[in-house]
Order: C-alpha cells, then structure tokens, then sequence
C-alpha cells in the first residue's frame, strides 16, 4: 500500500521560494515606522502559496517566512506572533476553489478579510499589548486596533490588487500553477 504525497518535489520547491520571496519583501522592502507596525506586501507569497498549492503548503510557508524573517529581526521570534502569517496561508489554500470559478479583486479582497481582520487585526493588536503593554493592557490593545487598523486597511488594498495584477498577466497558468484541479473520488473513476 502507498502512502500519500503531502507534498511533491515540485511543490516543496516553489513553496520555498515563495517563503524566501517573503521574507526579502517583509525585510528590505518594507517600512518599518514603529517596533509593532510594518508596511509591507509579504503577505502576498504566503496567499499566493495557499492559492497554488493548497492550505497545508500555504500555512507552512506563513511558519517558514516569520521564522526566518525573525532570525534577521533585532526582535527575535515569538511563536505567538506567527498565526496571522499561517493564516494568510491557509485561508488562501481554503478559497483556492472559490478563487478558481472566478477570479474577481471583489473574490480576492473577501478571501483576504478572514486573516486580516482577525488574524492581522484583531489578534496581533491583542498580543502586541499583551506583550509590550502588560501595565495598560487595554489602552495598549485599543492604540494597536486604531493604527493597525489603517495600517491592514492600506494593506489590504494593496495585496489584493498586486495579487490580481499577477493573475492578469497569467504568469501561473504559463507555468501550469493555475486553475488547481479537483481530485477525482475513487468512486468517480471506476
């Protein structure tokens, strides 16, 4: 009896580079104006791995990114900062057959709302007080809502309109990335 391939050589090579492409665009390309705020597109290769390869793949690559980036990062990594990465990841794996029928920015902006607003919004805002604001917990949890909120809201944007502007000039369907084909049922092929 076989056992199943979670994952294929293949696949296993693009979701690390994917997971490099994230951490080199959260590191050198992004804006950095406090300690707990960052304005960057990273987000975009994680989806972009859940989208292609699945929510497994994509939740792997959320890991993969913010612990690597972490080791560059004079902060260090806290595994309670890395669930809105995983989510991205994964939420983009869990939509990849909505995003299939019809790829509209409407389609992509609500397969993003999940991982931003209660991933990068709601939860990183509450752990970032827990851990820099444990004095003031709350007047700290209501200062990071407010600026992440605007922080997530321009971002947002942003993702979905870079990651709609990859999929216009069909680079994965060159490649054979995209549309994800179904897997038969065993029934079906008898």
């Amino acid at each position: 009896m076989k056992k199943p391939v979670v994952m294929t050589t293949k696949t296993l090579a693009y979701c690390a580079l994917l997971t490099a492409l994230s951490v080199v665009l959260a590191r050198l390309f992004g804006l950095m104006p406090e300690e707990s705020s960052r304005y960057s597109i990273e987000a975009v290769p994680i989806f972009l791995s859940g989208m292609l390869f699945g929510p497994f793949a994509g939740g792997m690559v959320g890991f993969a990114a913010d612990f690597i980036g972490c080791l560059f990062s004079p902060f260090g990594f806290n595994p309670i900062f890395c669930v809105p990465p995983i989510l991205y990841g994964v939420f983009g794996g869990l939509f990849r057959h909505f995003l299939a029928k019809k790829l509209s920015p409407v389609r992509l902006f609500l397969s993003f709302a999940l991982p931003v607003i209660f991933g990068s919004v709601l939860y990183q805002s509450f752990t970032l007080a827990y851990v820099y604001y444990y004095t003031t917990f709350w007047e700290g949890f209501l200062l990071k809502l407010s600026t992440r909120s605007v922080q997530f809201a321009i971002v947002w944007v942003v993702d979905v309109l870079l990651i709609w502007l990859l999929f216009q000039a069909n680079i994965f369907t060159r490649i054979g990335l995209w549309p994800p084909v179904r897997k038969k049922k065993k029934e079906d092929e008898v």
